[in-house]
């Protein structure tokens, strides 16, 4: 800073040095212009650059993520082998000579449907019982039904079919 090289400014207590632009020489503008389509053409290459890149990776994820050839094999035999299973059991189900015929898988959801019908009406009536007697019951509902032994459809998960 003694020799002028460089400048220096304070700030309260600190100090900042930079260099002294007097000293450096001064660009015409045809330089600038110059510089300034150096720097443009730069920018281009490297934009292209980034996005030869970024394509590249996305292309190399793409390459790791898939299979190699010999998994690719595996995976073609494995595939074979359940194509053949499952056209075995398709075959068997063919050649079966048991078929449910249409009139008896009819019998068996009507009386799915009766079945389902009188649980319902029969776990109504319960509820309407139990909720009368609950009345005048000092206890909760729940420590009625522990001391009858009362077990819901709630308690096992069991759910009426629709």
């Amino acid at each position: 800073a003694q020799q002028g090289r460089i400048r220096e400014k304070a700030y309260g207590k600190q100090k900042i040095y930079f260099a002294d632009q007097e000293q450096l020489p001064a660009a015409s503008d045809a330089e600038l212009r110059g510089l300034d389509a150096q720097i443009a053409a730069l920018s281009g290459q490297v934009q292209a650059l980034q996005q030869s890149c970024r394509q590249m990776e996305a292309e190399l994820k793409d390459l790791s993520s898939s299979m190699t050839t010999s998994e690719m094999a595996k995976e073609i035999k494995e595939l074979k082998r359940d194509c053949e299973s499952y056209s075995e059991k398709l075959g068997r189900m063919k050649s079966a000579t048991n078929h449910v015929t249409p009139e008896e898988k009819e019998k068996v959801c009507s009386e799915q449907k009766l079945y389902c019908r009188e649980w319902r009406r029969r776990k109504r009536m319960a509820t309407e019982l139990l909720d009368a007697i609950l009345e005048g019951y000092p206890k909760s509902k729940k420590q009625f039904f522990e001391e009858v032994g009362i077990e819901t459809d709630e308690e096992h998960n069991v759910v009426l079919p629709a």
